[in-house]
């Protein structure tokens, strides 16, 4: 039992040799390093089956979901340690902000590849509906490339058709009109094969003919173009049959399917906004937990403590910011008297030697003159 306590605190972040000082504020860490340690183990177990969704190996899947795992714990027992509470609640709320959005954020993380997990027997369900529309879509794309010639080759044939339709109809009229006039039943009303029935006959007759002619040309117009249509209908049918029903259950498939879900169920969709909401409580407990607190006396001692290290760092910086001015203030003193002495120095000797030469310009003349004497 005390190997565990040991292990929460640890799982916390807290200063050890502080707490020591502090029985009353250990259970409070031993809570708080709990919550830290459950939300890694829970993070590892999400992104373990996410992984297990994309990889299908349970080696890869542990291992992955180790270091995922891992890496939430130890952003968790971050951001918790970092939290202090200063005793100025406006301060402490401006602190924890930037904290509390990074811990919402992986709690959606977190959340998500179990919410999966949770309502996997509808996901499958959902999944084979979207297989069968993607395999549909991939139907329609081979009929589509050869909908178009199709429809041409019909139209054709439907007017090759037609056109036989009305050379059969006109036909069948004049015959119909020749015929009357030969029994009396129509035309003149005269029963007799005179002059206007031999008329008519000769155009029943025109008209046999340009049908004849009609059905010569378009009939095998007519087959060709419906072989053509067999053929392209034997090739949709070879190219569908060569599609293949790839399993459709990756990682994003499953989010699209538990989005879809969401959309069709308002109770999957609440039951999903709960179980979020949940990761969101467990990943910022610890940090509200740390906020709404009063200061305890593991706060005032590790202020203490770290006071006593800031105050030391600022004596030991402050005499080393005065020693380095004070050693510049000496070098620039004795620098400046050292060129102000050999300024004057250098004056006294030039002036020196102007005087000399001064003197000697000045005996020059009475020399020359006892020179010319």
């Amino acid at each position: 039992m005390k190997n565990i306590e040991q292990f929460f605190l640890f799982c916390s972040g807290v200063n050890a040799d502080i707490l020591e000082k502090c029985p009353s504020d250990k259970n409070k860490y031993v809570g708080i390093g709990a919550t830290i340690f459950f939300t890694g183990l829970l993070a590892f177990f999400s992104s373990g089956y996410a992984l297990f969704t994309v990889f299908e190996s349970y080696w890869a899947a542990i291992a992955f979901g180790a270091v995922w795992g891992l890496m939430i714990f130890n952003l968790d027992r971050y951001i918790v340690m970092s939290m202090k509470n200063n005793g100025k609640w406006y301060r402490d709320l401006l602190v924890a902000l930037p904290r509390v959005g990074l811990a919402v954020l992986l709690a959606l993380v977190i959340s998500k590849p179990l919410e999966m997990k949770i309502f996997e027997k509808e996901i499958e369900g959902e999944l084979v509906q979207m297989e069968q529309e993607v395999y549909k879509a991939q139907e329609d794309r081979v009929k589509d490339r050869f909908t178009g010639e199709i429809a041409a080759n019909q139209a054709q044939i439907n007017t090759l058709k037609n056109e036989i339709v009305d050379k059969t109809s006109a036909r069948d009229t004049l015959t119909r009109r020749a015929v009357q006039e030969a029994d009396g039943t129509g035309g003149s009303r005269k029963k007799n094969l005179g002059p206007i029935y031999r008329a008519k006959r000769a155009e029943a007759d025109k008209a046999e003919a340009e049908l004849a002619a009609v059905i010569a040309r378009n009939e095998p117009l007519i087959l060709e173009k419906e072989q053509a249509n067999r053929e392209l209908l034997a090739k949709i049918g070879q190219e569908t049959a060569t599609l293949q029903r790839s399993r459709y259950n990756g990682l994003a498939a499953r989010m699209e399917a538990l989005s879809r879900l969401s959309k069709k169920s308002e109770a999957i969709l609440l039951a999903s906004m709960f179980i979020m909401l949940l990761f969101i409580a467990i990943e910022t407990a610890p940090i509200l937990v740390k906020l709404i607190s009063y200061r305890s006396p593991y706060d005032y001692l590790l202020h203490e403590h770290e006071h006593v290290f800031q105050m030391a760092n600022l004596e030991t910086t402050t005499l080393r910011s005065n020693a380095i001015h004070n050693k510049l203030k000496f070098d620039t003193e004795t620098g400046l008297y050292k060129t102000t002495s050999a300024i004057t120095v250098e004056k006294f000797l030039i002036d020196q030697k102007l005087q000399e030469k001064l003197e000697q310009l000045k005996k020059r003349p009475y020399d020359w003159k006892l020179g010319n004497a």
